[in-house]
């Protein structure tokens, strides 16, 4: 009996790209020795890319459909299209060819020669610098706070066994950062480099605030060192602060007419230590709000239909 391969692909206003995405992954799996289906979960798109779906679900069976009841993010919803594959392995790839479908076949040998998981690694891409930046920026900070070691450039396409998914679905998470929590489970993991091409047909949905959004939930779910930090901070600048204080203490005592207070190192000293305090703040409330989101006990999408499971 072949074994099954499960592709989910998330889309969102994807209309121009998902017909052809669909096409070629029927063309690379037809040429292996598996067998395959193809999980299209789609986040409330807008324009016609629902339609185009159901077009391809009823040519193709392999192809299954979940067309969520609203855009619930692009974290939670490739999540819950994981969780509900079959597979032996299963292959997250993007709707916009980024993630390139002829690279099935090498992430399925690297996956039959022992991986846990497969993960495309970029080489090079057509990103704009801002953007490249960012990450870059974003993967040192991880690696300094990080508890668990991220791997660079890849996005989170790849294979995952199927070990590794039921893993997943033990996991009660209402709002996971998918790329780390996957490697928590093992420690077989690779890579498969590749040349990202650049998207051919319409726009990216990702932006600063999304970009941001995934860079701060890999600091808070994978480290406590951002809260040890201010713990030590602020004993160090309480200490400080103490020490300056009984310094103007006794000096006031000793020169009573004549010690007068400047108003710039007051001025500095209070912007200084509220400028502190509202960082401090700002990170515990990125803390607060993941517990807020914790507690709750969200589904990770609401469904409006399926087709063809």
């Amino acid at each position: 009996m072949k074994k099954l391969i499960s592709i989910v692909t998330p889309t969102f206003n994807e209309e121009k790209n998902i017909e052809e995405l669909s096409r070629q992954i029927a063309v690379q799996m037809k040429n292996t020795n598996y067998d395959y289906e193809h999980i299209i979960i789609d986040n409330a798109s807008t324009d016609n890319t629902q339609n185009i779906i159901r077009n391809i679900c009823s040519e193709n069976k392999s192809v299954k459909a979940i067309f969520n009841n609203k855009n619930f993010g692009h974290i939670r919803s490739p999540f819950y299209g994981i969780l509900q594959t079959k597979g032996d392995g299963v292959i997250l790839m993007a709707s916009d060819f980024q993630d390139p479908p002829e690279l099935i076949p090498a992430l399925l040998e690297k996956w039959n020669n022992g991986s846990d998981i497969v993960l495309l690694k970029r080489k090079k891409s057509n990103e704009n610098i801002f953007t490249e930046l960012f990450k870059k920026l974003f993967y040192r900070i991880i690696k300094l706070l990080s508890e668990t070691s991220l791997t660079e450039k890849t996005t989170g396409s790849g294979i995952i066994d199927k070990k590794i998914i039921e893993q997943l679905r033990k996991i009660d998470e209402p709002y996971p950062y998918f790329r780390g929590l996957i490697l928590e489970f093992t420690n077989k993991i690779s890579t498969l480099e590749f040349n990202q091409p650049k998207r051919t047909h319409g726009n990216s949905k990702n932006n600063f605030f999304t970009l941001f959004d995934i860079g701060m939930l890999g600091i808070i779910k994978h480290s406590k060192i951002p809260l040890r930090i201010m713990t030590l901070a602020g004993f160090s600048l309480s200490l400080l602060l103490l020490i300056i204080g009984i310094f103007f203490l006794f000096y006031k005592l000793l020169y009573w007419d004549s010690f007068q207070l400047g108003l710039a190192p007051l001025i500095l000293g209070v912007f200084f230590g509220i400028s502190i305090q509202i960082m401090m703040l700002g990170i515990i409330g990125e803390y607060v709000g993941f517990i807020l989101t914790q507690v709750r006990k969200m589904p990770l999408v609401i469904e409006r239909e399926r087709i063809n499971f």
